[in-house]
């Protein structure tokens, strides 16, 4: 499955952005996605994680209760709304998919990548 995340910019703390994932092929449903984002000189860290159905999220720590992730299967897409941004949600966020019943926390156990997108939380 091929990925692409989309959505990102620049924007002051407090503000909310919705980052978009699009992928391609049949089997989208098949698999569980995860947003993770990686600041710079820092390890790409797990952030949000939706399985097949929709039906389960989680969420790292630092964004539960601002961050939600969802699914539209029908269309193939994953979302990962971002309220009360603070200046450390700054990251390249990048979407990822893993089948095989797999929970999307760990970004070693995903076996496909999207390209990132830039997001940026001025104070």
């Amino acid at each position: 499955v091929q990925l692409q995340a989309s959505g990102g910019g620049l924007v002051q703390a407090g503000d909310s952005l919705r980052l978009s994932c699009a992928a391609s092929g049949r089997t989208f449903s098949s698999y569980a996605m995860g947003w993770f984002r990686q600041a710079p000189g820092k390890e790409r860290e797990f952030v949000a994680a939706i399985r097949r159905s929709g039906g389960n999220t989680y969420y790292a720590d630092s964004v539960k209760g601002r961050f939600t992730i969802s699914r539209d299967n029908a269309k193939n897409m994953v979302y990962l709304q971002m309220d009360s941004l603070k200046p450390e949600d700054t990251a390249v966020y990048y979407c990822a998919a893993v089948g095989g019943g797999v929970l999307p926390t760990r970004p070693q156990d995903m076996d496909y990548w999207g390209k990132g997108t830039l997001v940026t939380v001025s104070s």
